[in-house]
């Protein structure tokens, strides 16, 4: 292989920022690398994405310690991928809170899913061996479910599907505070792997129309202003629809998989290939989207092996 394995190459330690954005929420981030939110309420804490192993989450405790003493009752997985999921138990809460699709992929695809990412990010699993297996939900709901923290709103809404078929944002409705998951992403590369690229633009609008004045994207970092949202949603539109366009074009010229590849990874490195992960995403994305327009509406299940063999055909 030409390249190295999807985030083989990537071993540098990143720097964590711990941002506060009101007095109830907190964005834990690491310069591109996945990001978890905090929400604190009048009597616990709420996680929103729980770094890859418990080992890592201890690093998020400490900060959220460094703010409060209030117990770690919820944890909320935005989706179902390892590299968000598989520290929960770290957190030993009293709840784990998905969307009922986000719990349908992991009954379909969690064991494969971690064994993938797992091989993909070797730098983000440290301590592997502390992952107790798959996360699992204890309350699952559909569409829409608010919690109250005390006297906090907390919303868990279904806006639509986009980075994967469970997405789900987390909405201070009284402080217009979003966590979005790999929804949007802010200077980082959408992994569209699991996406639905013809129904991810609605979502975005979705996300638009609540109009949040701060937001924390699944990677990058934390939004703290109204214009800086309208940036992430912007870039995060038009690097998925540009290269789900250049896909459809590539199938309806009646190129090959490997030359659509080329072709649309050519097209797009000019204006995204500074983002974070962007060598590791586009072989995946282009995959699932040359998938989508060819009539796979569900994403095929990505395997360890099936990783290593796209990779061998794309980039070899």
């Amino acid at each position: 292989m030409s390249k190295n394995f999807a985030s083989h190459a990537d071993l540098d330690e990143k720097t964590v920022s711990f941002d506060k954005l009101s007095d109830n929420a907190y964005a834990y981030t690491a310069e591109g690398d996945p990001n978890t939110g905090i929400v604190i309420g009048d009597d616990a804490v709420m996680v929103i994405d729980t770094q890859a192993t418990p080992v890592m989450a201890q690093d998020v405790i400490r900060r959220i310690r460094e703010v409060t003493d209030k117990p770690i009752r919820h944890v909320v997985l935005s989706h179902y991928h390892a590299v968000r999921v598989l520290g929960a138990s770290g957190y030993a809460p009293e709840q784990i809170i998905a969307s009922e699709d986000t719990r349908d992929l992991i009954v379909e695809r969690g064991e494969a899913d971690m064994a993938s990412e797992i091989g993909r990010f070797p730098r983000l699993f440290r301590a592997v061996e502390s992952v107790p297996g798959l996360t699992w939900p204890t309350i699952t709901f559909r569409g829409h479910m608010t919690m109250w923290l005390g006297s906090l709103e907390v919303q868990l809404l279904q806006l639509g599907r986009g980075h994967s078929k469970g997405d789900t944002v987390v909405w201070l409705p009284q402080q217009k505070i979003l966590f979005s998951g790999d929804l949007v992403e802010y200077g980082a590369t959408p992994y569209c792997g699991d996406a639905y690229f013809t129904n991810w633009p609605a979502t975005l609008d979705a996300i638009a129309a609540l109009k949040p004045e701060k937001l924390v994207p699944g990677r990058g970092a934390a939004l703290t202003t109204a214009e800086q949202v309208q940036e992430g949603l912007r870039g995060t539109r038009a690097f998925t629809s540009e290269l789900f366009e250049l896909v459809k074009q590539g199938v309806a010229a009646g190129k090959d998989l490997r030359t659509i590849y080329k072709d649309t990874y050519a097209a797009l490195k000019p204006k995204f290939s500074h983002w974070v992960i962007f060598d590791h995403c586009m072989p995946f994305n282009v995959t699932r989207a040359y998938d989508e327009a060819t009539g796979y509406v569900d994403p095929r299940i990505w395997t360890a092996e099936r990783d290593m063999e796209m990779w061998r055909q794309l980039e070899g």
